[in-house]
């Protein structure tokens, strides 16, 4: 294949990318349009649903006793009530944490404490070759690639992004 054929289907892909980008563009806009339209009602809505959040807290908080059995109702498809809530480990100092179970419970060391030694992938990657190999590090699939990607990036994202919604892929589907 000669370059005169890979210039002539870039510009092919060139074109339909514009295109692409243009029927985006067009769809994002809409949805701003939609979206100013709409974004009063949100605003108030999400103020009522807020408020109305607030004032539901606060009337289960001043109502411990309505909740003793069972501790949880489903009122209009809303769980309300009290939940007893998972705590949470605060280890302080981790080195005596770990000498003092290392003390206490030596038998179980091994299942309380992780020791972890691991090459750390990114630093190794800023090494040279020849200290990679020294180190037995194999540097893989270092071969050449196609490149075919456009020097703007910015298409690309809105792109990913119609690629990733439901509506397209059930549209295209």
């Amino acid at each position: 294949m000669q370059m005169q054929d890979i210039e002539q289907r870039a510009k092919v892909f060139a074109g339909a990318r514009d295109e692409l980008a243009s029927r985006l563009q067009d769809l994002r806009d809409e949805q701003e349009t939609a979206k100013r339209r709409r974004l009063q009602g949100i605003k108030n809505s999400l103020a009522r649903f807020t408020a109305a959040h607030g004032e539901l807290k606060e009337a289960i908080e001043t109502s411990p006793g309505e909740f003793r059995s069972p501790k949880t109702r489903v009122l209009h498809g809303i769980k309300v009530g009290f939940m007893k809530q998972r705590g949470k480990l605060e280890l302080g100092d981790v080195d005596t944490v770990v000498k003092l179970i290392r003390k206490h419970f030596p038998d179980q060391f091994d299942a309380l404490v992780k020791v972890t030694e691991k090459p750390v992938a990114a630093a190794l990657g800023n090494l040279p070759a020849s200290d990679l190999k020294r180190l037995g590090v194999r540097i893989a699939d270092d071969v050449d690639a196609v490149v075919l990607k456009p020097v703007d990036g910015e298409i690309d994202k809105l792109i990913a992004a119609l690629i990733n919604d439901d509506d397209v892929e059930a549209v295209t589907a």
